[in-house]
């Protein structure tokens, strides 16, 4: 039979569905991110997935594995001293004339939109280890912008 006239399953034209990516490098924590990832798995675990329809129980405990292993390899970060940019520490810089402050966390607890960036991000890489006073350089720019204050964040 020719294979023009055989007919294939409806699995073989569906999008294969993969893991969540986890993000590159270590997974340094707060003692905050360690608390919702905590939280995020149990509140995940409670939900009964055999209730739910194929697809969506496959999402759900897809999302369970990645919380999990995120929990499992968590390296909850001793508090910084405050001196310098470290990870944990709220950061007021000035670009642009204009002043932003922004807090270096965990990759899973990154909200740019509330201000947490994550410690790997171009911005934090760029501040680490500055003091108060300090120019760095940011995106091709020497001396793009410079640090005001740094405080440590809360640890709750």
């Amino acid at each position: 039979m020719s294979v023009a006239f055989r007919r294939e399953s409806d699995d073989e034209h569906m999008e294969p569905k993969f893991e969540l990516p986890i993000p590159p490098g270590p997974n340094w924590v707060t003692a905050r991110g360690l608390r919702l990832t905590r939280e995020r798995v149990e509140a995940l675990e409670a939900v009964d997935a055999a209730a739910m329809e194929e697809e969506e129980a496959k999402k759900h405990k897809r999302v369970l594995r990645y919380w999990r292993t995120r929990l499992a390899t968590a390296e909850l970060r001793p508090v910084p001293d405050g001196d310098t940019v470290a990870f944990g520490t709220q950061v007021t810089y000035r670009l642009n004339r204009q002043e932003k402050s922004v807090a270096l966390v965990g990759d899973d607890e990154a909200d740019p939109h509330d201000g947490r960036i994550s410690f790997s991000s171009p911005l934090a890489r760029a501040m680490m280890d500055a003091e108060v006073g300090e120019k760095v350089d940011f995106a091709g720019k020497t001396e793009a912008l410079k640090i005001v204050a740094i405080t440590v964040i809360r640890q709750d």
